[in-house]
């Protein structure tokens, strides 16, 4: 797939005023400091699409942008680390449960891991409420360029035997990063895939 337009669309806490169009979407998240923005702005070849800061945390919206005209990427308040109160993570944690909850337009949600760092717990225990939920979800390990040819099967093996321990089979994923590109003709071409069989089910 090759992304000729990409576009800001709207900003909101509130689902229910999320885009009204039943074109289908994928939703990223992952921890406020995996590197989410500057994957979403080399997935789309716009170098300030999605806002990239020093200060993990900085989207704080709901964040949906249209693709080609033909679907959206929504970029989704990171977890974790993020330099915010208490009573400010609840707030985010809310409506990002709702998004999950009452968003019948997402299609997959892309659960971005620091391929760096060994499982986190604040991780699987999101894959495994989006499990519990059955919200489908792929993983995209980001910074790969970061490990050597050698330590990356390592992590992502280690990272598969950490899953297996709570899955059937470890959930599809993509390895990336948004320095070299890595990764990004094959996730695009899967979501080209999955809008195919989209329409094809209509």
């Amino acid at each position: 797939m090759k992304i000729s337009s990409a576009e800001f669309i709207i900003s909101n806490s509130d689902v229910s005023k999320c885009p009204k169009d039943v074109l289908p979407e994928y939703a990223f998240i992952g921890r406020s400091n995996v590197g989410k923005s500057s994957l979403i702005n080399m997935l789309t070849d716009r170098k300030s699409l999605a806002k990239t800061s020093g200060r993990p945390g900085k989207t704080q919206l709901i964040n949906h942008f249209l693709i080609n005209k033909n679907w959206f990427l929504v970029d989704l308040p990171g977890y974790g680390y993020a330099r915010v109160s208490k009573s400010t993570k609840k707030v985010f944690q809310k409506f990002i449960t709702a998004y999950f909850a009452k968003r019948t337009q997402l299609v997959s949600a892309f659960v971005l891991v620091d391929c760096r760092h060994e499982p986190q717990k604040i991780d699987l225990e999101f894959m495994q409420w989006l499990g519990e939920h059955q919200v489908p979800f792929s993983i995209i390990f980001t910074k790969c360029d970061k490990l050597s040819k050698n330590k990356l099967p390592v992590q992502i093996e280690l990272y598969t035997k950490e899953m297996l321990k709570y899955w059937e089979e470890m959930p599809n994923y993509f390895l990336t990063s948004s320095s070299s590109s890595l990764g990004k003709e094959e996730l695009l071409t899967y979501i080209a895939e999955v809008n195919e069989q989209l329409k094809d089910r209509k």
